[in-house]
């Protein structure tokens, strides 16, 4: 039954629905995770009008709202439940400007994060912030959870590449974060406050982006080895030695059998792990040498893109793995982040938990700077919140804590991992994080639950 609070603004807003079909596909995301039940409606944003209409009504009437952009978080932050009415910006959708020679362009939340990409490269730039779900995954979930993927190494993540933000916060006044300019440190850094904070503090409505040249020369290497260990170790190695790839990306035995069976590709039975390099700008070749060099000790066979055309044929394994994966039943994707240096121990203690907890677990990872994402499959409809899926989440964290890490690298906590987050910020900093979220929104009615 739709709450008392949620029908006023329902009836009160022209973009509103109650359709079932709108509220179930508005209450979930990618994450595996099902509420108990669905979001009381859904506002089908148009424009920044309808988001300031949305919150003021929402602060009137003090009704709990859920952004949403593309749906494609792994951590539930987006998903809803009764006595909560869901936002949705995917329509606000247009990249607004781009300046070439500034290197910047001005776009809506929904825009997709490919499409920023595409816009760029007609003019011989590109964003840098590139999530494996980069074809689905929109700008404004990426600021939410400042988002990283397979450029973040050398290119940093979300937060590096976001110069300014238009803001509608929670009782609907507009705020303005950060600046066009490549520096500025006038005031609290407030567009860096806002980018990873789930939507609790804000609604983005407009983001001015960084753009980069296009390298005007890039190697892509794929590398295969006997087991994790040694991909892992190889990647240990180029880090040692000194270098800056691009992209430096780790997959494992059963998820290129899993990329196999979805693409008809054959990478499995060239070795029990990958590992994907890129190198870039005027020294891409003589980097990618000295790569080479790094790896090949530990490496029973590599394989050097000959043309661009070879070159996305050999990115596009690691773009599939986590689709690949879904087909195989429901999927629960872990981001843990530890040292560089323990990036081997760390895929090591991920096969002992599979074993431990009888789940089943796939490993890749942006070895680079020691991100992995170990997922975990059920069948169609089993829980991942429950039993030893959870078990196996929490031994994750306190794997990625015993080697110095992180709860999540890239993904958020959402809800799925509140139950650990305490024991990484402590409680004096999680304390101080609540009296900030109450600062901005006193009424607690913006993506309650979520996060901290």
């Amino acid at each position: 039954m739709t709450s008392p609070t949620s029908e006023q603004l329902l009836a009160a807003h022209p973009r509103a629905s109650t359709d079932p079909d709108d509220r179930a596909r508005a209450s979930v995301d990618r994450s595996g995770f099902i509420p108990q039940s669905f979001a009381d409606g859904v506002v089908f944003a148009q424009d920044i009008d309808d988001v300031v209409l949305t919150m003021k009504l929402a602060s009137e009437h003090g009704v709990k709202i859920v952004p949403r952009g593309a749906g494609t978080g792994l951590a539930a932050g987006s998903c809803a439940q009764a006595g909560e009415v869901v936002l949705d910006l995917s329509a606000m959708n247009q990249i607004l400007s781009l300046d070439p020679v500034q290197g910047i362009a001005v776009v809506q939340p929904g825009v997709i994060n490919a499409a920023v990409n595409h816009a760029a490269g007609e003019h011989g730039l590109f964003y840098a912030p590139d999530p494996a779900s980069t074809a689905i995954c929109s700008i404004g979930g990426n600021i939410a959870t400042n988002a990283g993927g397979m450029w973040c190494a050398k290119y940093g993540v979300t937060r590096e590449s976001v110069l300014s933000l238009l803001v509608v916060l929670p009782d609907g006044q507009l705020l303005r974060t950060g600046r066009r300019t490549i520096k500025g440190v006038a005031g609290y850094d407030m567009n860096a406050l806002m980018i990873g904070s789930e939507g609790t503090l804000g609604i983005v409505v407009e983001a001015t982006l960084r753009l980069r040249p296009k390298p005007k020369h890039t190697a892509t290497l794929v590398s295969y080895f006997p087991d994790e260990a040694a991909a892992a170790s190889a990647a240990s190695a180029v880090i040692a030695a000194g270098l800056t790839p691009s992209v430096l990306e780790l997959m494992d035995g059963k998820t290129l059998s899993a990329v196999d069976s979805a693409l008809g590709t054959d990478h499995h039975s060239r070795g029990g792990a990958l590992l994907l390099a890129q190198t870039d700008g005027y020294g891409a070749h003589l980097e990618m040498q000295a790569l080479q060099d790094a790896i090949e000790p530990l490496a029973a066979h590599s394989e050097l893109a000959q043309d661009p055309q070879h070159a996305e044929a050999l990115v596009e394994a690691r773009r599939q793995a986590i689709p690949s994966m879904e087909k195989l039943g429901t999927v629960s994707i872990c981001d843990i982040g530890v040292p560089r240096n323990r990036l081997a121990e760390a895929i090591a203690g991920l096969q002992r938990i599979e074993a431990e907890r009888g789940v089943s677990i796939f490993i890749i990872a942006h070895a680079a700077d020691g991100n992995l994402h170990p997922i975990i499959v059920v069948p169609e409809g089993q829980s991942i919140t429950t039993g030893s899926p959870k078990a196996a989440l929490a031994d994750m964290f306190y794997l990625a804590k015993e080697l110095g890490g992180t709860l999540t690298g890239e993904h958020g906590i959402g809800l799925l991992k509140q139950d650990w987050l305490p024991e990484e910020v402590g409680e004096t900093s999680l304390q101080l994080q609540r009296r900030l979220r109450a600062v901005f929104d006193p009424q607690g009615i913006l993506n309650p639950g979520k996060a901290i």
